[in-house]
């Protein structure tokens, strides 16, 4: 292995953790987002010339590992049964949510499938974003072997796009929505308690994680997911081998979810966090691996679809909202939930003025989490017998 090699190894480990640290240092980098800041770090070095001619190899192998081990870290602390348990609302938008976004991803499929390359992909892609995040996209891109250059101009658009939304919903979105949605009401058993949960202390705060006490429990859970990992791999040999790679993702999903359930696992401080870290080198490695000259062939047709998956299911979800007699809050949370995922939940809640909500964002986001992935294979696979 060359020094170039081991640089460019390095440099994909040790980026994504210099921008936690400078996230935690500085609100400007917060308001720009981590993710944001990793593709283009990896993009700047991967076009500068830099990269030796064997990166490749290397470079693929990274996309290929990074996603299964850091999902089930990411899954190992949801409070399932919690969740299950609040129902009314939030279940009620989440189904809602659920449906439009589907809905448009559907319609927009039937409007560009002649025009977008590999267009089922996308679906699934968009699917997995506006149900769980960066995660599960990140997690389409390899369970359906989606080309990189597609990969980077869809989340690029996505992420263009939902700066606008959040804008749209931090300014005058409420009073929008209040135009024709009724408004926000206390249920009558009394106010909504998120209990003792501290969600930055949950997704956000790396605060502590080298101490002993939380260190070596998050190195017994990474062993947990390569142990996951390894077992997903070797039952994935009892699919069709066309099949094989999107089957990972799934029982990586399954198994994350079961392990949950342990509460000497979900106990465990810090997953959460640890899996993040890694989709960031994932973000770096991916980023650092395109082309920035086609990135800069603007593709309008892909461009409008990412579109109307965001803002037309956000959209048909309000429209919906007032037939099912849902309030514009709980509409407008529980879209901020799956358009940008559980850690916006208490930005946009505050924004609000309404701290009542953050429990019914948090149970459709963390809903997301969990069945992004299986209905993003389902969506992609239905889509490519019409492609």
């Amino acid at each position: 292995m060359s020094i170039q090699i081991i640089l460019m190894i390095a440099f994909f480990i040790i980026a994504p953790a210099l921008v936690i640290f400078l996230e935690g240092k500085y609100s400007a980098v917060k308001k720009v987002g981590t993710v944001l800041i990793c593709y283009v770090l990896g993009a700047i070095v991967g076009n500068i010339g830099i990269l030796p001619e064997e990166a490749y190899n290397y470079q693929d192998w990274f996309t290929k590992l990074t996603v299964p081990i850091a999902l089930p870290l990411i899954l190992f602390s949801m409070d399932v049964k919690q969740w299950l348990s609040q129902a009314g609302a939030a279940f009620k938008s989440l189904l809602l949510g659920l449906f439009t976004v589907i809905a448009m991803i559907f319609l927009g499929f039937w409007i560009f499938k002649g025009s977008i390359d590999e267009i089922w992909k996308v679906a699934g892609m968009l699917t997995g974003i506006y149900t769980g995040g960066t995660p599960n996209m990140a997690a389409m891109k390899t369970a359906l072997d989606v080309d990189t250059e597609i990969y980077l101009m869809t989340h690029t658009y996505e992420v263009a796009l939902g700066a606008i939304y959040l804008v749209f919903i931090l300014s005058i979105g409420q009073r929008v929505f209040l135009l024709f949605l009724k408004p926000y009401k206390k249920p009558e058993t009394g106010e909504v308690k998120v209990g003792k949960m501290n969600l930055e202390e949950e997704y956000e705060s790396y605060e502590g994680f080298f101490k002993k006490k939380t260190f070596l429990p998050v190195l017994a859970a990474f062993g947990l997911s390569l142990l996951i990992f390894g077992a997903s791999f070797g039952l994935s040999t009892l699919f069709p081998e066309n099949f094989s790679t999107a089957a990972i993702i799934l029982l990586i999903t399954t198994f994350g979810i079961a392990a949950s359930f342990v509460p000497r696992i979900k106990r465990i401080k810090k997953t959460f966090q640890t899996g993040m870290y890694i989709i960031l080198i994932f973000c770096v490695v991916v980023s650092s691996m395109a082309d920035v000259r086609q990135l800069a062939d603007i593709s309008f047709d892909l461009f409008w679809y990412v579109a109307l998956a965001m803002y037309g299911s956000h959209l048909l979800h309000a429209l919906l909202a007032r037939v099912f007699k849902i309030d514009a809050d709980t509409v407008i949370i529980s879209g901020s939930a799956l358009i940008c995922s559980p850690p916006f939940v208490p930005v946009v809640a505050g924004a609000l003025k309404n701290r009542d909500i953050i429990l019914t964002g948090l149970v459709v986001g963390i809903a997301g989490y969990a069945i992004g992935n299986y209905l993003g294979v389902i969506i992609a696979y239905l889509l490519q017998n019409f492609s």
